[in-house]
């Protein structure tokens, strides 16, 4: 199977996606977190463990960083816009991530979204999952606005 290479961002600009999905965009159902954070954000996240993520901040400065929940997660999104972007842990040294699927460009064409509940996992068996599904290979990119 072919590669899905995917783009998008915050609406400004500041703060740039570009993924590669490992099977065509129709087999990723993104995730809806019924926490109460992602559900007022209107988040639906997408992740593939054997996917690659690379993330431009145009300006780091204009870029905040929330923890919610368990507190083991930085939520991104753009100071600037308010868009919030894609989610973050370290685990063991190493970074992994989802992101919010609704801030990719066009009509990707996923499957419909489902429900998910991570909320009722315990910090272990969240960051457990995390490994599972999120990108591993994530790569998060400042640029200086200057240049």
């Amino acid at each position: 199977m072919s590669a899905t290479a995917l783009r998008g961002g915050c609406h400004c600009g500041n703060l740039v996606v570009d993924l590669v999905l490992t099977q065509p965009a129709a087999s990723y159902a993104p995730r809806c977190c019924d926490c109460s954070f992602c559900r007022k954000h209107g988040a639906a996240w997408l992740s593939d463990a054997r996917g690659s993520l690379r993330v431009v901040q145009r300006d780091a400065a204009a870029v905040l960083r929330y923890r919610q929940g368990s507190g083991q997660a930085d939520c991104l999104a753009c100071a600037r816009c308010a868009v919030l972007v894609l989610v973050t842990c370290e685990i063991e040294g190493r970074l992994y991530a989802a992101v919010n699927a609704r801030v990719l460009d066009g009509e990707p064409g996923f499957a419909s979204a489902q429900s998910a509940s991570p909320q009722r996992l315990v910090p272990d068996d969240k960051r457990s999952r995390w490994q599972q599904l999120w990108f591993a290979d994530v790569h998060i990119e400042a640029v200086d606005p200057l240049a």
